[in-house]
């Protein structure tokens, strides 16, 4: 109790405005796992093909970075909490426009996925400036690491809680046995979720960026590499995010099998997470993605030599704890270069959050697009079970660019730096 009491006391010590965002973000987290898992599993029940499950991914990717560019745009007429509760309100739009067709079309499941990419792309345009402008170097460690810990923990209940329900759906016979009806019940639960989470990020006192301009094509160097590393993370986010689902349905059960499988390997990751981020330091950055890294590679191994149920299991274990890692290294990287970049260039810091989405497309779509054309021209089995060992192996690219990226930021700010480790040195002391 008395560690706990320790922690909550940690957390209220930090600005007002980086406690609501994360509070507003750990409600949000409790969305995520319906709109990566079952909106997937839907489109598989309802369609049996793997190429329209990842079709609805590209249009859902495919509508972020365009969206990221009205975003800043309408920031110069609209406050930033507006904004962002859009992005979390359209989340909930659509998955009703989803539910609500009455037999899945390539038409209607692209119109859904651009209100989905829509959503993402006002969600994480406002969330990445707020993350950026409520932080500082010294404390991102600790504000990821406890976002993760969030939502790893909520990545345990919910899944499991919704497989379960829909899997006691079909079981049972509630609402005449049919499932469909159990996805709109949810959906419903999802858009009051994101009232709620409208709601409390209004409680804080942030500021939109300044009115200048967002959009540029030449950048310095370091911005040139993680772009690069963008394009790495973007080619895995397409298979992160769609593969579980469509593997579980084909290899190993209905949707109350996801949950169980999500949520069994969740806990042990949730606690090292937090431990991780409370305790790591900026230097350790580059370590923690290559671990993130190299865990995602080799849990893709299994799954394409084994290709069953067990391969799965081995798979979602690895990535259950691989992704976390992958993005409390990259986004408080991707910050620290923001920080050192826009100060060099003397841009604005939104400038560089838009441009990096498009790094992000052109990573999804090469990896949508690589998964679509093997499952056209060789097999849909061949796709599940080979992609992800070649994203996997590919993505290892990303460790050497980070390292060469963190010594390029120290080397441009060995002032700024020194004055970091002494700030880190106060706020992550552990005993």
């Amino acid at each position: 109790m008395n560690r706990l009491l320790k922690e909550y006391r940690l957390f209220l010590s930090y600005p007002w405005n980086m406690r609501v965002l994360l509070v507003t973000n750990l409600i949000y987290a409790l969305v995520m796992p319906v709109i990566e898992l079952f909106v997937g599993a839907y489109v598989m029940r309802n369609s049996n093909d793997v190429r329209m499950v990842v079709t609805y991914q590209l249009a859902v990717y495919t509508g972020i970075p365009f969206t990221f560019f009205i975003n800043g745009w309408l920031l110069q007429y609209v406050s930033i909490p507006r904004l962002y509760s859009a992005g979390m309100l359209l989340s909930g739009v659509s998955m009703t426009l989803m539910m609500s067709l009455g037999k899945l079309s390539l038409m209607g499941i692209g119109a859904a996925g651009l209100v989905m990419g829509m959503s993402f792309g006002l969600y994480w345009a406002n969330r990445d400036f707020l993350a950026l402008s409520t932080t500082d170097d010294s404390n991102r460690n600790y504000y990821y690491g406890l976002e993760t810990f969030f939502s790893t923990n909520i990545g345990i209940v919910v899944p499991f809680t919704i497989g379960a329900f829909i899997a006691a759906t079909a079981r049972n016979g509630w609402f005449g046995g049919d499932v469909n009806r159990a996805y709109q019940l949810v959906t419903g639960v999802v858009f009051a979720l994101t009232v709620l989470a409208s709601i409390v990020v209004h409680r804080g006192q942030f500021k939109n960026p300044p009115k200048t301009p967002f959009v540029y094509f030449r950048y310095h160097w370091l911005w040139n590499r993680m772009q690069i590393m963008a394009v790495l993370k973007g080619l895995g986010a397409g298979y992160i995010v769609t593969a579980p689902a469509m593997l579980i349905m084909r290899l190993v059960g209905q949707e109350g099998t996801i949950g169980i499988i999500q949520s069994a390997g969740g806990v042990l990751s949730a606690v090292l997470l937090y431990i991780i981020g409370r305790v790591t330091k900026p230097s350790h950055r580059g370590d923690i993605l290559a671990v993130g890294m190299i865990l995602f590679a080799l849990g893709a191994l299994p799954n394409a030599f084994l290709f069953n149920s067990t391969g799965v299991l081995i798979f979602m274990a690895c990535m259950l704890l691989a992704r976390p890692l992958q993005d409390i290294a990259y986004f408080t990287i991707q910050m620290r270069v923001i920080d050192t970049v826009s100060k060099i260039e003397k841009r604005n810091e939104f400038a560089y959050i838009v441009n990096q989405e498009f790094g992000y497309y052109i990573g999804r779509f090469s990896g949508c697009m690589m998964f679509i054309l093997l499952a056209t021209y060789v097999s849909d089995t061949f796709a599940l079970r080979y992609a992800l060992a070649i994203v996997g192996a590919i993505q290892i690219i990303a460790v050497p660019v980070a390292k060469g990226i963190i010594k390029g930021c120290a080397d441009h700010a060995p002032t700024a730096e020194a004055e970091l480790i002494a700030a880190e040195r106060a706020v992550t002391g552990y005993e």
